[in-house]
């Protein structure tokens, strides 16, 4: 016989039909999005990770080309409402909360799909789109869950599934390698916590283990896929492209005269130069310095590095694409080594542009009347955290918050490296930290109505 039908029974069975029909429905209306790096994804480009190309490819050999990625799609609107049921589940438990306030978890995890595909400029419902942000979602609830209950339960099997679900993102995003450290931090946190200090190596070997582990994996599914052992590449072009965009023409001094490096500066900067993709024209920029930067990034990156780079090295001739895209990744890091300390502050200027709009895009929309607002939002967690944590050094909702803001700074901080912080890079940290905001609010309504 099955489990008796009670009213939290009935709840949870009525949350996940609300979640199935939401994700569904947007499935039905929009249908598949097919964007521009959708192709990288299906025909696994060396740039990109392992796990969404092979996810894609699963379900293309399974139903065909078309239909495969129809199919993909509809799994990843479920994975999606499965991965928001068992986080605010766990939640709704953990925290004793009434039907109204897990209804409110709920509404908090749906408003991001909602800003990305409505509000944002991006305008795509991610979950239906061929990228990997779409498996990545999902994904990051799971990673959430076990990080949770990590914190919470301290049970060995937590650790361990946090850590895997850590290690598949980190296989699906790059960016999102953030995770295996954060797990790492809430691993050594709570072993400090406990004063099991001598304990204290195994978080650390086992992270070590997982990032060569990941490394290992990269290396043989691009084996497997190009016939060469190596890494994905791009990541040193990627960020090479801002700090040409910090130059100023005189820095191209910290290459010899006559070198290829020099001759590669020269004609990146007189080419950025002429595009005003340079910081220089960002000054007077009337929409400011940091749209500015970031309407120029994928500019310079690609009708001037990556033009000149792959020109360069096919025109030496019985070079293929994969070992093109290896030198010009390691070119692009030999500059980075010299260049970088020459346009430093320039640099970090604009890498603290970048973070601003990443931690405003992490929580709402950046718009010249919302900045300050997601500021004050920001303010207002930080002092309730400390207001709450100050009279209940066990509080649960300050440890959701603080892995909400440890995430979200991890994932603002490494995203500025190499690129900028658009909304479908930053959407990962906007549920959780308005979850723990509310969950902190309750917690402490809750302590002024005991007194």
């Amino acid at each position: 016989m099955g489990e008796p039908l009670t009213k939290e029974r009935i709840r949870s069975v009525g949350i996940f039909i609300i979640l199935l029909l939401f994700f569904l429905g947007m499935f039905a209306a929009y249908g598949v999005g097919v964007y521009n790096d959708s192709e990288q994804y299906i025909t696994m480009h060396i740039h990109r990770e392992p796990l969404y190309p092979l996810f894609l490819s699963f379900f293309r050999l399974l139903a065909g080309p078309e239909t495969g990625l129809l199919l993909a799609a509809l799994v990843q609107n479920i994975l999606a409402a499965c991965g928001i049921f068992f986080l605010i589940e766990y939640l709704a438990k953990k925290f004793s909360l009434h039907f109204a306030g897990e209804l409110l978890l709920l509404a908090l995890e749906l408003a991001p799909h909602l800003v990305t595909k409505y509000v944002s400029a991006l305008g795509i419902f991610l979950e239906n789109s061929i990228m990997s942000e779409a498996l990545c979602i999902p994904l990051f609830q799971f990673f959430l869950l076990f990080t949770l209950r990590m914190i919470f339960e301290k049970k060995k099997t937590d650790m361990v599934w946090s850590l895997v679900f850590a290690y598949l993102l980190s296989m699906t995003r790059g960016q999102m390698m953030t995770t295996i450290l954060i797990w790492l931090v809430a691993a050594a946190l709570g072993l400090l916590f406990e004063k099991q200090y001598r304990k204290l190596f195994i978080p650390v070997l086992a992270v070590i283990c997982v990032f060569g582990l990941r490394s290992l994996t990269v290396h043989t599914y691009n084996y497997f896929v190009t016939g060469y052992f190596m890494g994905n590449t791009y990541g040193q072009v990627n960020t090479l492209t801002n700090v040409i965009y910090a130059c100023d023409r005189e820095d191209g001094a910290v290459f010899a005269e006559g070198s290829l490096e020099r001759a590669f500066f020269d004609t990146f900067y007189e080419e950025a130069d002429a595009l005003g993709a340079n910081y220089r024209y960002a000054k007077d920029a009337p929409e400011g310095e940091t749209a500015y930067l970031e309407e120029h990034h994928d500019l310079l990156k690609f009708q001037v590095l990556e033009s000149n780079l792959s020109r360069y090295y096919f025109g030496l001739g019985k070079v293929d694409y994969y070992q093109q895209s290896r030198m010009s990744d390691e070119m692009a890091g030999k500059m980075l080594r010299k260049l970088l300390p020459a346009c430093f502050g320039q640099w970090f200027y604009d890498y603290l542009l970048l973070c601003r709009n990443g931690f405003i895009r992490s929580i709402a929309v950046v718009n010249r009347w919302i900045n300050w607002a997601a500021l004050a939002i920001y303010f207002a967690a930080a002092a309730l955290t400390v207001i709450v944590f100050g009279k209940n050094r066990k509080s649960g909702a300050a440890r959701v918050m603080g892995l909400a803001l440890l995430f979200i700074a991890a994932n603002v901080c490494a995203t500025s490296l190499t690129i900028m912080c658009l909304s479908r890079y930053m959407i990962y940290g906007f549920s959780i930290f308005y979850m723990a905001f509310f969950l902190l609010a309750a917690e402490f309504v809750r302590g002024k109505l005991r007194r």
